[in-house]
C-alpha cells in the first residue's frame, strides 16, 4: 500500500469521526432544546390571592378582606385602627364609631344614614359603617374624605396608598423576550408564575438577590423577575392632597415660662401678687372633676383674669381629675359624659377668655389608659377649634401603674400641643428616706429617657420651687423615724438664718445642702435647697436639651431672686 493511499484513508477516517461527533452534538442540543421547551411549557400560572377582595397596603396583603355592600366597597375597621388611626373608637352606648378629623369630632352611628360633626346631625347617602359577621366595616369613599389615602380597585384586589409612602421601582425593558415576561413564584428559571408582565411595565421592588428582583405589580401581586430584564431603579413618593382646616393658635413667644397658681379654695388677692419677671403663662388650678356624671367644679376668677391679661400673660386653666381613680373611671366611660366635660371646659374658657387648658390627670387605673387618651383626643380637637392650646401633665417613666404607666406618652404627644413633665418628686413627702425633691442627676437621667419618646420641642420641664425639710427622729427603740414637710424658698432662708447654718454644695444632688442636729429632740434636720442658683440651672436644661420651656410648681413657693435668675437664663440663645 502506497503512502499516498494510507494518507487518503486517514483523512477519510477523520472526516467520518468529525461527522459522527457533530451528529451526536446536534442530537444532544436538540434534546436539550426539547427538554427546555418541555419544562418551559410545563410552567403553570397559579393563583396568587387566597382570599376574596384582598387589601394590598404597603406591599403586604391585609389579613382580612374587604366586602361589598349595596355595590359599595367597605374595609374592615381593624385595618383603619391598625394602619391609619389608632384613635378610632367604638362607643357602645351610642352604637357609634368616633373619629377625630381636621379638629372635628365625627360620630357615625352604625348601619344608619346619618353622621354627626361635633354633634350636629347630617344625612348621608350610604351607611358609613356596617356590621358583618360580627366585624365592623367602613365605606371607603368616606375614608378618602377623612384620611390622606387613595385606592385602586382591580378585578382581583384593592390597592391602597397613603400620603408620604415611598416606593422603589424599575421598568421592564422593552426588549425583553416574551418567554421571560412572567412574574415567577420562586427565583428559579423553571418556576411557575403568578402573572404576566408587559414590556415597559412599572414594578415595585421589595427585595433583591444576585440574579433576581422580588417585585410587586400595580395589582399587588408579588413575584420574581430577572434583574437583567429591568431598567435602573428609581424612587417615588406618593402624594395625596387633602384639604386641611387646622387653625393657627396663639403660642407664647420664646421659651415657655409657665407657673402654676395653686388655687385650693379661693383665689389670691391680685393686689398682693408680686411681679413675675420672665413669666409668659400662668396656669391657675381652677377646674376639677366634681362627680362621676362629668360635672366640673370651677374656682375661676374674673379679677385674676384681668390681672393676668393686663400683664400680657397667657392663661392656661388647669383641669384635674381630682386625683380620684374611681370617679375618673366612671366619668370617662361614655362618649356622652366625656362630651359633657369638654362642653363645660369650653364654656368656662370662653367665659374667662382663656388661652389654653392644662390637663392634669393623676392617680388613674391602668385599665383606663386608653380612655384618658381618648378624652384628651376629643378635648384637643374641639379646643383647637376654639383657639385653645392644650398641654398635658405627665410624670417621668416608672413602674407605678397609677402614677406613670397609665399615660400613653407616645399617643398623647401626637395629640396635644405640649407635654409637661412634673420632674419631681424623687423623694416624696412620706418617703422612708430623706433626699432631694429632684436631684440633678435624677432629673437628667429620666429626662433623657423621656426624650426617646417625646420630641424635645414639645416637652416642657416642670421644676419644683419648693423643698422639704426632713426630720430624722431617734425613737426609744433605737430606730430612725423619717418625716418631712414642704417649705417655700423664703421659709427655708429664714430657717437656715435662724439656725445660723451655712449651706454647702452637695455633689451627689447638685444642690446646696444644710444639716442640723437638735440635741433636745435627738433629731437631725436636712434640707436639699431650691434657690436662685438651682432654678437657673434647671432653666439651663431648656437650652441643653432644646426643650419648649419650663413650668414651675408653684408661684407661691418662689422668691424674687429665682424669678430673675430663671428669666435671665431663658433669654440666652
Amino acid at each position: 500500500m502506497s503512502n499516498a493511499f494510507r494518507k487518503e484513508r486517514r483523512k477519510k477516517g477523520k472526516g467520518s469521526l468529525f461527522l459522527i461527533v457533530l451528529l451526536i452534538k446536534t442530537i444532544l442540543l436538540a434534546a436539550m432544546v426539547g427538554v427546555y421547551y418541555y419544562y418551559y411549557n410545563q410552567q403553570q400560572q397559579v393563583s396568587y390571592f387566597q382570599i376574596e377582595n384582598p387589601i394590598i397596603f404597603q406591599g403586604e396583603i391585609y389579613e382580612q378582606s374587604a366586602v361589598f355592600h349595596n355595590d359599595q366597597l367597605y374595609l374592615p375597621l381593624s385595618f383603619i385602627s391598625e394602619h391609619l388611626d389608632q384613635g378610632v373608637t367604638v362607643d357602645e352606648q351610642t352604637q357609634s364609631v368616633i373619629i377625630i378629623s381636621n379638629e372635628n369630632i365625627l360620630r357615625f352611628p352604625i348601619e344608619k344614614l346619618e353622621k354627626y360633626v361635633n354633634e350636629e346631625s347630617f344625612e348621608i347617602a350610604v351607611e358609613t359603617f356596617i356590621s358583618e359577621n360580627d366585624e365592623l366595616y367602613v365605606e371607603i369613599q368616606q375614608l378618602e374624605n377623612i384620611y390622606p389615602i387613595e385606592y385602586t380597585l382591580f378585578d382581583e384586589s384593592i390597592v391602597i396608598s397613603i400620603d408620604g409612602e415611598e416606593r422603589t421601582f424599575a421598568n421592564v425593558l422593552e426588549t425583553t423576550k416574551e418567554r421571560d415576561l412572567r412574574l415567577k413564584v420562586t427565583p428559579t428559571h423553571f418556576s411557575d408564575y403568578y402573572d404576566l408582565v408587559l414590556p415597559g411595565e412599572k414594578l415595585y421592588i421589595l427585595e433583591e438577590d444576585e440574579k433576581y428582583f422580588h417585585v410587586q405589580n400595580e395589582k399587588g401581586i408579588s413575584g420574581y423577575v430577572r434583574k437583567d430584564m429591568m431598567e435602573s431603579t428609581a424612587t417615588e413618593m406618593i402624594t395625596v392632597e387633602r384639604e386641611k382646616q387646622f387653625r393657627q393658635l396663639a403660642y407664647p413667644e420664646g421659651p415657655i415660662n409657665l407657673t402654676w397658681e395653686a388655687v385650693y379654695s379661693k383665689n389670691p388677692d391680685v393686689n398682693t401678687l408680686p411681679p413675675l419677671p420672665g413669666v409668659n403663662v400662668v396656669s391657675p388650678t381652677w377646674f376639677k372633676l366634681k362627680n362621676e356624671e362629668g360635672d366640673i367644679h370651677s374656682l375661676a376668677s374674673t379679677s385674676y383674669v384681668q390681672w393676668a391679661k393686663e400683664r400680657g400673660y397667657h392663661i392656661w386653666g388647669l383641669f384635674s381629675n381630682d386625683f380620684d381613680p374611681e370617679k375618673t373611671h366612671v366619668a370617662l366611660q361614655t362618649y356622652e359624659t366625656r362630651q359633657k366635660m369638654i362642653r363645660q371646659l369650653l364654656q368656662y374658657s370662653e367665659m374667662y377668655d382663656l388661652d389654653g387648658i392644662n390637663v392634669d390627670f393623676e392617680n388613674v387605673y391602668l385599665k383606663d389608659r386608653d380612655l384618658v387618651t381618648q378624652f384628651v383626643r376629643e378635648l384637643t380637637a374641639l379646643a383647637h377649634q376654639a383657639g385653645l392650646i392644650i398641654s398635658m401633665d405627665i410624670t417621668f417613666i416608672s413602674t407605678s401603674e397609677m402614677w406613670s404607666i397609665f399615660y400613653d406618652r407616645a399617643a398623647l404627644t401626637e395629640i396635644v400641643d405640649y407635654m409637661i413633665v412634673m420632674a419631681y418628686d424623687e423623694h416624696w413627702g412620706s418617703s422612708p428616706v430623706a433626699g432631694s425633691v429632684a436631684s440633678f442627676p435624677w432629673v437628667e437621667r429620666n429626662l433623657e429617657r423621656l426624650l426617646e419618646i417625646i420630641p424635645s420641642e414639645r416637652l416642657v420641664l416642670g421644676i419644683p420651687t419648693y423643698t422639704r425639710i426632713w426630720k430624722e427622729q431617734e425613737t426609744e427603740g433605737g430606730n430612725i423615724e423619717v418625716s418631712s414637710k414642704a417649705l417655700s424658698m423664703r421659709a427655708v432662708e429664714e430657717w437656715v438664718a435662724e439656725h445660723q447654718l451655712t449651706p454647702v454644695f452637695d455633689e451627689a444632688s447638685g444642690q446646696d445642702y444644710v444639716e442640723f442636729y437638735d440635741e433636745a429632740e435627738k433629731a437631725t434636720y436636712k434640707i436639699w435647697i431650691e434657690n436662685a442658683d438651682s432654678i437657673a440651672r434647671r432653666g439651663q436644661m431648656v437650652h441643653d436639651y432644646n426643650l419648649a420651656g419650663v413650668a414651675s410648681w408653684n408661684r407661691f413657693f418662689t422668691n424674687a431672686e429665682s424669678w430673675e435668675a430663671l428669666a435671665d437664663v431663658l433669654k440666652k440663645e
